[in-house]
């Protein structure tokens, strides 16, 4: 079953409506104890998602998937994913960060 929205707008209004009366529910909660090598573990993951690798390896991505539909040999739908796919990765602070505004936390 497939939905088309007429707008983003729409998109958008459909999805903080979903979100926000759960995220009000929802009090601020703190990191629960002894949850300290969790927390410092999943840092240490988020700073090698987002460091230096991470951006190299975006970079040589980038340009062998724009090579390839420059020269005829990938598909510009699966070239574009790849790029978005970036944006995402490297996007996904301030995405959530932009959640957290709207949902009121």
């Amino acid at each position: 079953m497939r939905h088309h929205f007429k707008s983003g707008l729409t998109l958008s209004a459909a999805i903080l409506a979903v979100l926000s009366p759960s995220a009000q529910a929802q009090a601020p909660v703190s990191d629960p104890q002894g949850s300290g090598p969790i927390v410092a573990a999943l840092d240490w993951l988020q700073g090698s998602l987002l460091g230096n690798v991470a951006t190299t390896a975006a970079v040589i991505a980038v340009a062998a998937v724009g090579f390839m539909m420059l020269t005829g040999r990938l598909n510009w739908r699966y070239g574009i994913t790849v790029v978005v796919g970036c944006f995402i990765l490297f996007g996904a602070t301030s995405i959530v960060a932009g959640i957290r505004a709207a949902a009121g936390g």
